[in-house]
């Protein structure tokens, strides 16, 4: 369990992740974008999770640049979106992503759904950029556990993240046990479900017991579980407030009647009824 906003958690590939960091989705690209990222890094973040899909991986090596923290202490994760799937696909998105990003390296580059049909073709070019050392670890974003089995029965490098929603209305326990097993590391986007947690008796009780907020409990739930997490805002802030969450701890009581929350219920798509996009 990570102890501070620097901690880290080492993938499977032995490189060092942090364990909390920025998410930008939908934070519209330019100005709101640069100004999150220097403020997520000169408070301490060291973590931006972005990808090809959200439009915005310009405003984040921009916000890189400026805010002064050299490029070798940030851990930058992007993704490869549907459309671009498929081997040589991947492989040119990849290079359009480094050069919106500014950088000739990511830490982290993951497949962002599982289209059928294509993710292997997908993931055999992504171990190729691993293996050429273009990208220092590899992953996936909304795989179930059989896109998993399925995908690492035709691999030479196993997944090290798999990203997911993932919040107290869908604990996933299946899947979090599974990567457990298999030393994946489960990462968790929508941790705080767009703001619906926010009034849940239980929570609430417990962020007054604390002196917390609501988000502030839901996300240091997020770590006592081991889980890599991402929450995104464009305020300083909040985004400082996200991060305040290493001062308590919560009981195995108070874990349990969280986790005790799920409704199997996501405000995103199941990854299984995906359409193509």
């Amino acid at each position: 369990m990570i102890t501070n906003l620097q901690d880290t958690v080492t993938l499977n590939n032995g490189v060092k992740m942090p364990g909390f960091g920025l998410g930008v989705y939908k934070v519209e690209d330019g100005d709101v974008t640069v100004a999150s990222v220097k403020a997520a890094l000169k408070n301490g973040y060291r973590s931006i999770d972005t990808a090809s899909f959200y439009d915005n991986e310009r405003g984040v090596g921009q916000g890189i640049k400026e805010s002064g923290v050299p490029r070798e202490e940030i851990f930058v994760t992007s993704k490869v979106w549907n459309d671009q799937q498929g081997y040589d696909n991947t492989l040119e998105a990849f290079e359009v992503s480094l050069e919106k990003l500014g950088t000739d390296y990511l830490d982290l580059y993951l497949i962002h759904w599982p289209v059928k049909g294509k993710y292997k073709d997908t993931w055999k070019a992504m171990e190729k950029l691993y293996e050429e050392g273009k990208v220092r670890a590899i992953g996936v974003s909304n795989f179930h556990v059989h896109h998993l089995e399925d995908l690492m029965a035709d691999s030479s490098v196993k997944p090290v993240v798999d990203q997911v929603e993932y919040h107290p209305h869908l604990t996933q326990e299946e899947l979090r046990a599974f990567c457990e097993a298999q030393h994946i590391q489960l990462e968790a986007w929508s941790p705080l479900k767009k703001g619906r947690l926010m009034d849940d008796p239980i929570i609430s009780g417990l962020a007054d017991k604390y002196r917390k907020t609501p988000a502030q409990v839901i996300l240091r739930w997020d770590v006592q579980n081991n889980v890599v997490t991402i929450p995104k805002s464009t305020h300083e802030h909040r985004i400082r407030e996200n991060a305040d969450i290493f001062d308590f701890e919560l009981t195995d009581d108070e874990m349990k009647q969280i986790s005790n929350l799920n409704q199997d219920d996501r405000t995103g798509k199941n990854p299984d009824s995906l359409d193509e996009q």
